[in-house]
């Protein structure tokens, strides 16, 4: 197997244009899992962690453009008020280790529907950036990158380059079932992020369908009940009976299988107390900064 190292961005793109059957590797703590299982033997290893350009992040316009190379770690203690919903998630990752090493851009990578930075980037309504050597730069929206089970929308000469995450303009929560308090996939998790701004609810359900997914209607069904009420402007209570309402049609939307980590129905079950609860916790904090 060739190991392969580029030390700027544009030697990697050539290198992924060059050996397509390369394996991109950053943090190695989804990639080494599976060469130690010999679950994976790629004709080569396409190591990103000396490109400089991909751990550096940056905000302009209310956008935070999040290099693919910046860790869990750093998104938690760098972007905890920009990207609330995606430094509670990286919170959850692993062990301290695993934060430390592990990567946004390799969590895109893996496309896995149990990846933790699944949900909040797609309630904050983020924008894949990737890119080729021939064909330069494009982008994909979040909702679009997973095209099913551990797959995306990379085409073989790609890699990803960063995503852009705009900055929070409401509250955000983040929420995930999983067997012990630690070091643990989820059975199911959810994300919800409020955008007072434009008067719109974001959502991510992770772990409940063969991709990560948005439940659209719910959002569309939330962000007008409190239109209609004038909840945005009033910031009053938010009724239990609406965020139950919300709550059900979160779970109505996802499409989860009985496994070894948890059944279909309760994964159902589990969607519909995540939203509640995460539409309730928004809410609340968004009251509290009136």
């Amino acid at each position: 197997m060739d190991f392969l190292q580029p030390t700027t961005w544009g030697e990697a793109l050539e290198a992924r244009a060059e050996h397509p059957d390369a394996l991109p590797i950053a943090g190695g703590t989804d990639v080494m899992v599976e060469l130690n299982f010999d679950r994976r033997r790629p004709g080569a290893l396409l190591d990103l962690g000396r490109v400089p350009e991909l751990r550096e992040w940056s905000a302009d316009d209310g956008v935070v453009r999040l290099g693919a190379g910046v860790t869990y770690a750093r998104v938690i203690t760098e972007l905890g008020v920009e990207l609330p919903g995606l430094a509670m998630a990286s919170r959850t990752v692993g062990s301290p280790q695993i934060r430390m090493r592990g990567t946004v851009g390799g969590n895109l990578g893996a496309a896995s529907p149990a990846g933790d930075s699944h949900p909040p980037l797609l309630a904050a309504d983020a924008v894949v950036e990737v890119a080729s050597a021939a064909r330069g730069t494009r982008q994909v929206p979040a909702a679009e990158f997973y095209t099913g089970v551990k797959r995306n929308a990379l085409e073989p000469d790609e890699l990803i380059a960063a995503v852009l995450v705009p900055a929070a303009s409401g509250p955000q929560q983040f929420s995930k079932i999983g067997t012990r308090n630690a070091m643990v996939i989820a059975v199911t998790a959810f994300a919800v992020a409020l955008h007072p701004d434009r008067r719109a609810v974001g959502t991510g359900i992770g772990s409940a369908a063969p991709t990560p997914r948005r439940a659209t209607e719910a959002e569309a069904f939330l962000a007008g009940e409190l239109d209609a009420a004038g909840l945005w402007d009033s910031r009053g209570e938010l009724p239990d009976s609406l965020a139950r309402a919300f709550g059900d049609r979160v779970a109505a939307a996802s499409a989860p299988i009985d496994d070894v980590r948890g059944s279909a129905a309760y994964r159902r079950h589990a969607l519909s107390v995540m939203g509640r609860r995460a539409a309730t916790w928004a809410w609340d904090e968004y009251r509290r900064a009136a």
